[in-house]
């Protein structure tokens, strides 16, 4: 029985997508003593994991996945084949030219495909992807239809990743788990399978819509919690008064805990998830989408801040320290000081950014330089990005000009 097989740790276990979530939960799963197939399909990716080395930026990750390449548990590949367990972690990205922001579930949809065509009885799926309400089920048509085999006799489990970069590792390993399906004995079989991996965490089984939307309303709670700083920082700006001291000061209440405004949000989580649910709730979901609408407004506000304060000399170099969409990352994904950056840039300002986690000499056409680097060459500097070499060199920040998105100065 694939139960048995679950419990020894012998079952194969296939993930689909070597990106941020896949590839760190393929070393956790190997690291716990499973033997663990890691898929893409990029060539690049898959050589570059063969020869030994990450392709993403995360803390303790090379060093985890040295050691379970090493050992012949995890094993990178391109070519799918037969498995007990598929996991399916893929972008789950907006729909391109769409007026509207809609969930683009391809990705999603040509994993299942794939999965169909090798699926065999009593196999478990598991969709990590986050998504909106209701993908779970339609990931399980798709299986039954590219696989002929009725959907009584193969599994389907959502588990939706819930971690934080820059401590991926440590989270997949400590963090709690919701795990949701249509049928009890999958959700189950799951917790077994996750449970070796989960050191201090528990596995909590629902449904699959439950599941779903759990880890779209933990993203979202968090989003309207930023929105209501951001806000803050817009109103406060008005008043010419420090939102920083004044955020301090509300906090002293012992009910009150505000978060501190920045750039904006970012990452394929918070600046994603809160519109799936307006996708399928629009008429309904008012405070999400509001919330929404204010985050993706910061960054417009801070670079019509930084034109007011420049008085427009569009002769002048700005220096934008911080690309990633959080500290001490290289993840550029939905990152509100890449879209201070580019909005400055069609204003025609020249920018250059500095970018400690890209090893690279240009990203988006942006050049990159060192800290003191662009100190020297920027005339004014707009600090997006709190990573640790920034707040390690404060000193040098305070002698310059700069536009202090996080109160960090």
């Amino acid at each position: 029985m694939v139960l048995q097989r679950a419990i020894n740790k012998n079952l194969k276990i296939t993930i689909l997508g070597m990106g941020y979530i896949g590839l760190p939960t393929g070393i956790a799963f190997a690291r716990a003593g499973y033997t663990v197939y890691g898929f893409d399909v990029n060539t690049d990716v898959i050589e570059t994991l063969k020869s030994g080395k990450i392709h993403i930026v995360e803390p303790d990750l090379q060093e985890a996945f040295e050691e379970t390449l090493k050992s012949g548990k995890f094993i990178p590949t391109l070519q799918l084949e037969k498995s007990d367990v598929y996991i399916i972690a893929v972008p789950t990205p907006f729909k391109k030219n769409h007026e509207e922001k809609i969930a683009d579930l391809t990705y999603v949809e040509k994993a299942s495909e794939m999965v169909g065509e090798i699926l065999e009885e009593n196999n478990l799926v598991i969709l990590e992807s986050t998504v909106p309400p209701m993908t779970t089920r339609l990931m399980t048509d798709i299986l039954e239809k590219t696989s002929n085999i009725s959907r009584d006799k193969f599994m389907s489990v959502h588990c939706p990743e819930r971690v934080l970069p820059g401590k991926i590792l440590y989270e997949l390993e400590h963090n709690d788990r919701i795990i949701g399906s249509e049928k009890i004995e999958a959700a189950e079989l799951t917790r077994t399978i996750y449970s070796a991996m989960v050191k201090e965490g528990t596995c909590y089984l629902t449904d699959d819509i439950t599941a779903e939307m759990c880890k779209l309303i933990e993203n979202t709670f968090r989003d309207v919690n930023i929105a209501f700083a951001n806000e803050l920082s817009i109103i406060c700006d008005k008043l010419e008064i420090n939102v920083f001291e004044l955020i301090k000061l509300a906090n002293k209440h012992p009910r009150v805990n505000i978060l501190t405004p920045g750039a904006g949000v970012g990452g394929h989580c918070l600046a994603v998830d809160p519109w799936f649910i307006v996708e399928k709730f629009p008429n309904e979901a008012k405070v999400i989408k509001e919330a929404r609408l204010i985050n993706d407004f910061k960054p417009r506000f801070i670079v019509n801040k930084v034109d007011e304060i420049l008085e427009r000399n569009k002769e002048l170099t700005i220096g934008i320290l911080g690309l990633a969409y959080k500290p001490d990352i290289d993840d550029l994904r939905e990152s509100p000081a890449m879209e201070i950056a580019e909005i400055l840039r069609d204003k025609g300002y020249k920018v250059i950014a500095c970018e400690p986690n890209v090893n690279k000499k240009e990203v988006c056409k942006f050049k990159l330089y060192s800290l003191e680097e662009i100190i020297e060459e920027a005339d004014y500097l707009v600090l997006a990005q709190g990573h640790t070499e920034f707040k390690n060199k404060i000193a040098k920040l305070k002698n310059s000009k700069v536009y202090d998105c996080l109160g960090l100065i």
